[in-house]
């Protein structure tokens, strides 16, 4: 199993990064272009515990693959929780926390995630997945500050 976390501070209220978060068609904003990312069912409404969202994403070379995730925990203004239910991932958790601090919000991003293919995909893991994520992240943060101004 592994772990990523990322913390961001931004100049925005709790209330518009929940706003911006709480909408899964703003995570096409935030996904690197060659990513692929296109949402097929789930977007439209804000979410909520149990709501089931369909993505196409082309990890790895261009080649389409189904991700379906569920949100399963909401606590609104705080944190929510997707979990994979179908796609690349053995395992993948993403929990999204959200805090209230002086000129902005703090934002932390806490992911596990179990690569499939045992000891084939823990070798591929420092090449291809640890990489590719950190990456992704990277990408958000830059995405974030593009939209929403860096936090001073």
């Amino acid at each position: 199993m592994y772990r990523l976390e990322r913390t961001q501070r931004l100049p925005i209220s709790i209330d518009e990064a929940w706003d911006f978060f709480a909408s899964p068609d703003n995570l096409k904003k935030i996904t690197p272009a060659y990513m692929g990312f296109d949402i097929k069912s789930g977007g439209g409404i804000p979410m909520y515990a149990g709501m089931i969202i369909k993505y196409t994403v082309r990890p790895l070379l261009g080649i389409p693959m189904t991700w379906v995730t569920e949100i399963t925990h909401v606590e609104p203004q705080r944190f929510f929780v997707d979990e994979q239910r179908v796609g690349p991932y053995a395992i993948w958790h993403h929990q999204h926390h959200f805090k209230a601090i002086e000129n902005g919000v703090e934002m932390t991003d806490i992911l596990h995630y179990k690569l499939p293919f045992g000891i084939l995909g823990n070798l591929a893991h420092p090449f291809l997945v640890k990489n590719k994520l950190e990456e992704i992240f990277n990408f958000r943060n830059k995405k974030m500050v593009e939209l929403f101004g860096t936090y001073k």
